[in-house]
């Protein structure tokens, strides 16, 4: 694939990657056709600033979790209101990072 189109993709999707993980996914991109970039340029990302509001506003219930994908640890905060606001916490501060990974792996998949 193009420069131009990996550089395009990168810039207008790198708030939902790691940083330290961009060198990675765009010398990944570069081997791949056309056709694999219109599957690639389709996969629904999570937005980290979203996940970070849920888990703010929702995550003693374990919305937060329930998106991620992580249905047993929604399960326990829901039934524990957060672990007394414990694990609520903590996610505050490692959802937009959690997001960003689960994005990142998605990629990894459909490349």
């Amino acid at each position: 694939m193009d420069k131009q189109k990996v550089d395009m993709y990168l810039v207008s999707n790198q708030k939902y990657f790691p940083a330290e993980k961009m060198a990675l996914i765009k010398e990944k991109l570069m081997t791949i056709d056309d056709e694999r970039y219109l599957t690639i340029t389709s996969i629904e990302l999570k937005d980290p600033n979203t996940m970070l509001l849920v888990s703010i506003f929702l995550g003693s219930l374990g919305v937060d979790r329930f998106m991620l994908g992580e249905v047993g640890m929604g399960i326990l905060k829901l039934f524990t209101v957060g672990l007394c606001g414990i694990l609520t916490i903590i996610d505050w501060f490692s959802v937009s990072k959690k997001t960003k990974e689960m994005n990142f792996q998605k990629l990894m998949l459909a490349i």
